[in-house]
């Protein structure tokens, strides 16, 4: 080390998350426990990861008898239960083919891989451009950053990688902006997340999947937060008179552990061929496991009918803290992905809730998220509604 070297930060872990002062050891169901033992009602669900609750027991059972025989093996085989989650996930949906990764990131990595080579292999263009809209989020490899439509989560990584146009979100005139001879897809949320909890609007939607049909364009739905139950059916497009032609999902596909992965009809399927695209840990047999059971537990059980209602139930309370208090501006979402506008600083009110031991999240500088697990129950959500109630009195 030169003697000229000044360190800054000796921790040995990268500094790249603003972490809240809790250090969490212990999860079951919808409750967190810290290193001295304090009970916190997390309705984070590890950023709409663990849909089914912490260490949900029908899971941990398939994915504790895959650690007693194979825990690894390359795609280079065949592996059962890869494909039988993806039978299950191209049976649910108006998809064909599934392509096996680990995370939300390389799950959209991968959808703009295969619209490239879409156009290139199969409608024979060099078309190459995927529109996007702004105040989206797709992940934060180089090409997905790139697709975000978010300059603050792309600053100090210019020049970004370029075949990427925003469009306004829920704007349906500048949809007749949609096309042009070099876009060869488009990518969107059906719920922006991370860009304030706001739904699509349908009219919007429809037009832009019928230009998609009209021109020829992959429409592509980023369904790694809205997905596995989340808004209240299986996938949030179900909810909406489309049919993408690729889907990516991560998140709540494990439950916890980590699995992505892209869906497609088998027109765009057909463009990825042996050698196009891989990855060494994708769909492996732990990983897989852990997505099997958990789509076998929301196919299986009526969690997403009681979740659906609950959701409603939730929405309904919030909606009269509305009423009550002024900071509270509205509520927004679909299903149990919840949006609280608020006046004023979000993380504020976030950080009044967790000295209520109740985990919560932002979406931007004003709007609280709520992410409570499918598997929460009316009197969770009355403790949790009593905890606000108190955050906003102050």
């Amino acid at each position: 080390m030169s003697n000229n070297t000044t360190i800054t930060n000796t921790h040995p872990v990268m500094q790249t998350y603003n972490r809240f002062p809790v250090t969490l050891v212990k999860g079951k169901g919808s409750y967190v426990w810290d290193d001295t033992g304090n009970k916190y009602l997390d309705y984070t669900s590890g950023i709409a990861t663990c849909n089914l609750g912490h260490v949900n027991e029908q899971i941990k059972s398939k994915v504790s008898d895959q650690l007693d025989n194979l825990w690894h093996c390359s795609n280079l085989y065949h592996i059962p239960t890869q494909e039988k989650l993806a039978s299950l996930l191209v049976e649910n949906t108006c998809t064909d083919q599934v392509f096996f990764c680990n995370s939300g990131a390389e799950a959209n990595e991968a959808a703009i891989k295969i619209a490239r080579k879409y156009a290139h292999d199969v409608k024979g263009t060099d078309a190459y451009e995927v529109v996007t809209f702004k105040n989206s989020f797709h992940g934060r490899t180089l090409a997905t950053l790139a697709a975000t439509g978010q300059e603050k989560i792309q600053q100090g990584f210019a020049p970004m990688t370029p075949g990427f146009r925003y469009l306004p979100y829920n704007d349906i005139d500048a949809l007749d902006q949609l096309a042009s001879i070099n876009t060869c897809a488009v990518l969107l949320e059906l719920v922006q997340g991370e860009g304030g909890v706001v739904p699509a609007d349908p009219a919007w939607l429809k037009k832009l999947a019928a230009i998609c049909e009209q021109q020829d364009l992959l429409l592509m739905v980023d369904e790694i937060q809205t997905g596995m139950g989340r808004t209240g059916t299986l996938f949030a497009y179900q909810q909406y008179e489309i049919e993408p032609d690729v889907i990516t999902v991560a998140k709540g596909l494990g439950n916890g552990i980590p699995i992505g992965a892209m869906l497609a009809k088998q027109k765009a399927a057909d463009a990825f061929t042996a050698g196009s695209h891989g990855s060494t840990f994708g769909g492996n047999p732990i990983a897989t496991t852990a997505g099997l059971a958990t789509m076998e537990y929301l196919l299986g059980s009526d969690t997403l009918q009681q979740s659906d209602q609950l959701a409603k139930y939730l929405v309904t309370e919030l909606q009269a803290l509305v009423e009550k208090y002024d900071q509270v501006e509205a509520i927004r979402g679909k299903g149990m992905l919840i949006g609280i506008v608020v006046k004023g600083n979000a993380i504020d009110y976030v950080t009044k809730a967790r000295e209520h031991n109740l985990l919560i999240l932002v979406a931007g500088p004003n709007v609280v998220r709520v992410l409570p697990p499918l598997t929460t129950t009316k009197e969770e959500i009355d403790i949790f509604l009593s905890v606000m109630d108190q955050v906003f009195a102050v």
